[in-house]
């Protein structure tokens, strides 16, 4: 996944406006107790950060991938 698709995510998934709050204001466990923009910030690849943000707000793995029907899944990190 690329930084561009991460956004693009969540502005599909949440909302342009609530989702760049979520980015910049949600302190996730997974992601060493940061938000979404300084975890990407500090070189964590996108896929893993929107799976934590996904996890964390439990967003259903039929809801996670926006309004592309074709568009895959990336996979989770090792």
């Amino acid at each position: 996944m690329r930084l561009r698709e991460f956004w693009q995510l969540v502005d599909e998934v949440f909302g342009p406006a609530y989702g760049r709050a979520l980015a910049r204001e949600q302190v996730l466990v997974d992601l060493g107790g940061r938000t979404p923009v300084e975890a990407l910030d500090a070189g964590l690849q996108p896929r893993d950060v929107w799976h934590a943000l996904c996890d964390a707000l439990d967003v259903p793995d039929a809801e996670r991938w926006g309004k592309h029907p074709g568009r895959q899944a990336p996979p989770r990190s090792r």
